[in-house]
């Protein structure tokens, strides 16, 4: 007989597996991939999470110590982030220049599209984490830390964590 807590982190690596090929079939405008998605195991939980501290101590963020705390509790989190590459429309604007051609001036400016199809890959990636009841909570403050780590590719600029944990009480509520 298995019980619940001897699967659970079998079970998560699956979720989180879903949730991966789930941003990864997620629309993208004009069909143009941007995404780089990853699985973090404990020993990268504990890499991000001293560099949130650090962060948060640099630069007077608290709220990244706490999400530190709440990301050590977690069984393993989903990496999703966007590279800044434009789609090659000729009307468009919605990045604050007139077209494609002129927003390649400014290689460091978010593409409208980019960061859309990014949002739309980390909905669908937590909603299969919900569907599962699989606790989890988006956080900016993880995508920063990874980004400074260097964990993704060099041109992976704009990085969201997604912490999963299976327990009794779900770790991301209280956040205070």
């Amino acid at each position: 007989m298995k019980k619940e807590q001897d699967i659970r982190h079998k079970t998560i690596e699956d979720i989180a597996a879903k949730m991966m090929a789930a941003a990864r079939t997620a629309p993208k405008a004009k069909g143009i991939d941007t995404l780089e998605i990853a699985v973090a195991d404990k020993n990268d939980i504990e890499k991000i999470a001293a560099r949130m501290k650090e962060i948060a101590n640099d630069k007077n963020l608290p709220g990244f110590v706490r999400d530190a705390e709440n990301i050590l509790k977690a069984e393993a989190m989903v990496l999703i982030g966007t590279r800044i590459k434009t789609i090659g429309l000729v009307y468009c604007g919605l990045c604050g220049f007139l077209n494609c051609t002129e927003k390649q001036n400014h290689p460091e400016h978010p593409c409208a599209f980019n960061t859309g199809d990014l949002g739309i890959a980390i909905g669908s990636a937590v909603s299969v984490a919900m569907d599962a009841r699989i606790d989890n909570r988006i956080m900016y403050s993880v995508g920063m830390a990874v980004r400074e780590l260097g964990m993704m590719d060099a041109d992976v600029k704009i990085i969201y964590g997604i912490p999963l944990s299976c327990t009794s009480k779900n770790i991301f509520f209280d956040r205070g």
